[in-house]
């Protein structure tokens, strides 16, 4: 689902590697992990391998449980007697599955979340409604529109720079959407504060900013990650998923006098995190990055070719893996707000829970493949010249 909040904690330290950079578990996290391979009853069983010809039926002109994205998604897993069956028999057939690993409380709360969602959409009028279609001509540079339509991953290196490991940053979006944005943000807070309304902050750690997706702008995003995000995805994080992007969480963020000062050490409950900043002016907020870890090495310390500080600019892109420990310096002037998106791949999180070896994107995996390798390659060196003193011996 995409509205799906994550409760972070904070580092305890100062971010170089050693603070406690840990995600817990999230308030909606169960509905971002929905098992498409598992067992169900035979009259509801999945495909094992998706249906590659088929081509999926759209539903975002309905109001569901789930993200439209991950309907579309799931649909090429459908058994064959079900592809040709009427949307709604479609959706009730992939309903079922997708509640049958919610446990009753969990279903309680998403409920609830769908209930104040509707309540923002049926009550706040919007400001700027082109702002709630994709407008590529208009939203996005030439430069980044023009590598997406190229969809090579040459048309997409010749506009990113790869600062550091795994962290591509880039020109995205003009200052007509930057603006037109900031100040849909700023019509929505003023209405929950005259509405006297109780709003959803996009995570545990930040205390400012809103969840767009709650105020309408959900197909929007979702065009943003399916036609935009997922295609880079696709070429530079295939081993996280990013091919299969089906959900997201988007929201802003905002930093400075009267708002958040600066975010601790983490990692983001998402694949592939895109972060732009929209403005406005500002000193500081730089972002730090500390390298990619799973699960297990989340805590592990850093090594220095993975220490890189990235400053903000309007309009300007970071993409990296969510498991990249990152965190955000004190805005120490002005007034800064970003646009996150954390594009989430179901199938990647089934995957995972069966892997043991994370070594083709977790940093400190790899290294220790590393040592293992040199130690056996030193054992057979030994072994090897052991004998050969032996035999001439």
């Amino acid at each position: 689902m995409s509205g799906d909040r994550r409760n972070v904690t904070p580092a305890s330290k100062d971010g170089k590697g050693n603070g406690n950079g840990v995600a817990a578990a999230g308030e909606y996290g169960k509905q971002a992990t929905v098992p498409l391979l598992a067992s169900v009853t035979p009259s509801q069983r999945l495909r094992l391998n998706p249906n590659k010809d088929h081509k999926p039926e759209t539903y975002e002109d309905l109001q569901l449980d789930f993200t439209p994205s991950v309907f579309s998604s799931l649909e090429r897993y459908l058994p064959p007697s079900m592809l040709g069956v009427s949307r709604d028999d479609k959706v009730k057939f992939m309903r079922e599955i997708l509640l049958k690993y919610l446990p009753h409380g969990e279903r309680t709360r998403v409920q609830r979340h769908r209930d104040y969602r509707q309540k923002i959409i049926s009550n706040y009028q919007p400001l700027n409604r082109e702002l709630y279609s994709m407008h590529p001509a208009t939203f996005f540079v030439p430069s980044f529109t023009k590598a997406l339509s190229d969809n090579t991953e040459e048309s997409f290196r010749s506009i990113m720079s790869e600062p550091s490991p795994g962290v591509f940053t880039f020109e995205m979006l003009q200052p007509h959407f930057c603006n037109l944005l900031l100040s849909e943000v700023e019509n929505f807070e003023k209405w929950v504060e005259d509405a006297k309304f109780r709003i959803m902050r996009p995570n545990t750690m930040n205390k400012y900013g809103a969840v767009l997706d709650d105020f309408g702008l959900e197909t929007m995003l979702d065009k943003l990650m399916d036609g935009y995000i997922r295609p880079i995805s696709k070429v530079f994080f295939p081993e996280v998923g990013g091919s299969t992007l089906d959900s997201h969480h988007g929201f802003v963020v905002e930093y400075g006098k009267d708002r958040d000062v600066d975010l601790g050490f983490h990692v983001d409950d998402s694949e592939v995190t895109l972060n732009v900043c929209l403005g406005k002016q500002f000193s500081g907020g730089e972002l730090f990055f500390r390298g990619i870890r799973c699960d297990k090495h989340v805590n592990t310390g850093s090594q220095p070719e993975e220490i890189y500080d990235y400053s903000h600019e309007a309009g300007k892109a970071v993409l990296h893996r969510g498991r990249h420990r990152h965190g955000a310096r004190a805005t120490t002037a002005g007034h800064r707000i970003n646009l996150l998106l954390w594009c989430r791949s179901s199938v990647f999180r089934e995957m995972k829970k069966y892997q043991k070896d994370f070594s083709t994107w977790c940093g400190e995996c790899m290294r220790e493949k590393k040592e293992r390798q040199q130690a056996s390659i030193a054992v057979t060196k030994s072994e090897l010249l052991r004998r050969d003193s032996e035999t001439t011996a």
